[in-house]
């Protein structure tokens, strides 16, 4: 149980917390907390709630499981008890995590998967002033850049981290004077990580000679992040943005430093994890140096940029849709065709749309363009190539072999973005199909 004396160091600590929740979190709002079961986020939630009641917001735990550690379970169980011996919610998540170069990132990224998705106005984490430290020392010797080296803020969007500028030692003098108990993970010993490198091997030796050193960094950390801030307004006034992405003739006219500011800026704002500097040197090349009418396709990991007429755009990656697809229409409503990444809706009307009697004479299927396709959209017009009219519609190239095309038999009877063939429109009053398709993740196309 814990002491009902309250040390001096007790009181400073929660009159801390006190101070970052009233600025950040509102009466009312629900604050779920990072649950690992270390002592770090036990203390963190035995301060939150002490404090719940006091400054009226709702508490809630959250535990994620790795499935890394063969003790996960335990773990899970072990903030399972803690919860219902306070009366906390708490929801465990469980994830996989995918076996890479680091783990520890394609942990982190897993876990911040499932605090986003977590119904709460805020999430608190535990990290402290070492962490702190320990971040900035590991992107320095990562070659980050000026934002990459601002490290940690208190608050970010959602994530509230309450014990930020407070040392690991206070936080495990808090622990031992409550009598909290905690588990330790064997895998904070295992120097194979990179960061328990730091905080076993690198960490004790430049203590003794820079015994200030965690505030330092953070001081640091933060003139950094308003270098980062000014950056960022470089970049908004740089940037010539469009409705679908980032104008190329607008970076042609900035130094490289700033073009490179700018992409950055563009690619944080897609969510897309940035590419390390030699990277980006070579996105700035071949972006703005490729001739017009130039396909051109930069990596990014889950996705690409590519180049499309006078803009960039960033591009969710795809699998290519197997050769020859046809998918036979019985009369859905919805046709979901995840090889061509959307859905093909098929609503019944009367008047617009494609007529049903002529649309029924022969087998319907959706297909993919072959090349050579023609269609004749209004009958005071010739037909015409497909080609012709996806470039006319601005369809950007990447799409155009993913866009679902309706045959009746053998003849083209509506594409997607173009319309329906003047021989399938349907006469007033006639009772007719409207096909509309919806591609998923329509935001990053």
């Amino acid at each position: 149980m814990a002491s009902s004396r309250k040390s001096p160091r007790s009181n400073a600590l929660a009159a801390h917390v006190t101070a970052v929740l009233k600025q950040h979190v509102q009466s009312g709002e629900r604050l779920v907390a990072g649950l690992s079961g270390g002592v770090d986020s036990v203390v963190l939630l035995d301060l939150l709630r002490r404090l719940s009641k006091k400054l009226s917001f709702e508490l809630a735990a959250v535990h994620v499981n790795h499935q890394i550690n063969s003790a996960a379970g335990r773990w899970a169980a072990f903030c399972r008890a803690l919860c219902r011996q306070h009366g906390i919610p708490l929801t465990v998540v469980r994830v996989t995590v995918p076996r890479g170069a680091s783990l520890e990132a394609a942990a982190r990224t897993a876990r911040y998967r499932v605090f986003a998705a977590l119904p709460a106005d805020h999430v608190a984490l535990a990290h402290h002033l070492d962490d702190q430290a320990e971040t900035v020392l590991l992107q320095l010797l990562r070659g980050a850049g000026v934002k990459g080296l601002s490290a940690m803020p208190v608050a970010r969007h959602s994530i509230l981290r309450p014990l930020l500028d407070i040392p690991r030692s206070e936080i495990e003098a808090y622990a031992r004077r409550h009598k909290l108990e905690w588990i330790e993970d064997d895998s904070n010993a295992d120097l194979a990580f990179d960061r328990n490198f730091l905080r076993h091997e690198v960490m004790p030796v430049i203590a003794p000679r820079y015994p200030a050193y965690r505030k330092t960094l953070l001081r640091a950390s933060r003139n950094l992040a308003e270098a980062a801030l000014l950056l960022d307004e470089l970049a908004a006034a740089d940037a010539r943005l469009t409705a679908s992405g980032l104008e190329i003739a607008g970076l042609r006219r900035l130094s490289a430093p700033r073009a490179k500011n700018v992409l950055r800026y563009f690619l944080a704002a897609q969510g897309v994890i940035m590419p390390n500097a030699a990277r980006l040197d070579e996105c700035v090349r071949q972006l703005l140096q490729a001739r017009r009418g130039m396909r051109t396709a930069i990596d990014l990991g889950e996705y690409e940029m590519r180049r499309y007429a006078h803009e960039l755009r960033v591009v969710a990656k795809a699998i290519p849709p197997p050769r020859g697809f046809r998918q036979v229409w019985h009369g859905e409503s919805r046709l979901r065709l995840p090889e061509l990444g959307g859905t093909l809706v098929l609503k019944k009307g009367r008047g617009a749309g494609i007529s049903l009697e002529q649309l029924v004479a022969q087998p319907v299927t959706v297909r993919l363009r072959q090349g050579g396709e023609r269609i004749q959209t209004h009958p005071r017009r010739p037909r015409r190539s497909l080609k012709n009219l996806l470039q006319e519609t601005r369809v950007p190239p990447w799409l155009r072999d993913r866009l679902p095309l309706l045959f009746c038999g053998d003849e083209l009877a509506w594409v997607a973005g173009i319309g329906a063939g003047c021989r399938f429109h349907a006469k007033p009053g006639e009772p007719s199909l409207q096909p509309r398709w919806l591609p998923f993740g329509a935001a990053k196309r």
